[in-house]
């Protein structure tokens, strides 16, 4: 697909069907967030790929955001491996694990799979229910998987505020 029709109609699904992520799909996903770049080429990302039920059900006991997703990827990034940015106030593990999670969201478009960023948690009570090692941050889940039928964007998907209100040019 067009990488500018990938970004038109790339929507957050909210109702999936129980048809599973077909193998070679799911591994292209992933390979666009193992390239996806970082701050300092650390990596610091790990991604978990959840579709045992039981596993599921953990994730559904912490949010009501999964839709029915028949997988759900959860992306985490190392503490102890981030980039601290002059002044020490920042670091680089929240924006860099969210160009890999943007990555993949975009890959799974282009695959005809459709997805949802989930940040309606607790990171931590998910790590915990996950048994995520302590040095592991989750920054969000991302529901994968096939629209159900009747399935579709929100209606105020393609609102969007004119370029002026938003770019700024100095």
């Amino acid at each position: 697909m067009e990488f500018k029709e990938v970004v038109k109609n790339r929507y957050s699904c909210k109702k999936f069907s129980d048809r599973q992520v077909e193998n070679e799909k799911l591994t292209a996903i992933l390979e666009a967030g193992r390239l996806a770049p970082t701050a300092k080429n650390l990596q610091e990302q790990h991604v978990y790929v959840v579709q045992v039920e039981q596993m599921l059900a953990k994730i559904d006991a912490v949010t009501p955001c999964r839709y029915g997703a028949p997988t759900v990827l959860v992306v985490a990034y190392d503490k102890n491996n981030v980039f601290t940015y002059p002044g020490g106030k920042r670091d680089s593990g929240v924006e860099d694990a969210t160009i890999v999670a943007t990555h993949m969201i975009l890959a799974a478009a282009d695959e005809g799979v459709d997805s949802c960023w989930i940040n309606f948690f607790d990171p931590e009570k998910l790590a915990e229910a996950l048994e995520l090692p302590e040095n592991e941050e989750v920054l969000m889940v991302m529901d994968l998987g096939y629209a159900a039928e009747g399935a579709g964007p929100l209606p105020n998907h393609t609102n969007r505020k004119r370029m002026e209100q938003t770019v700024s040019y100095m």
